[in-house]
């Protein structure tokens, strides 16, 4: 159980911000959106990307300073 609530001490919520990129947890790119204008006050928040087709609650969020965008708009790493 130590290992368990390392983690989840570890894990906090942090809000989108100004200075954070928002990735497609499955093709790395920049192009996602909200599923619709409803997501986030009436229904849980669904993402849709754009390029790989992608549909789920689950995205990647890349603060600027670390990560670096190549010209396609997808995460160098």
């Amino acid at each position: 159980m130590g290992k368990f609530s390392d983690i989840l001490r570890r894990l906090k919520w942090v809000s989108p911000g100004k200075n954070k990129i928002l990735l497609c947890p499955r093709c790395g790119s920049r192009s996602i959106r909200l599923s619709s204008k409803f997501d986030a006050w009436l229904m849980p928040r669904r993402y849709v990307c754009e390029d790989c087709g992608y549909i789920g609650p689950i995205i990647l969020e890349v603060d600027e300073e670390n990560g670096e965008i190549d010209w396609n708009g997808r995460l160098n790493s």
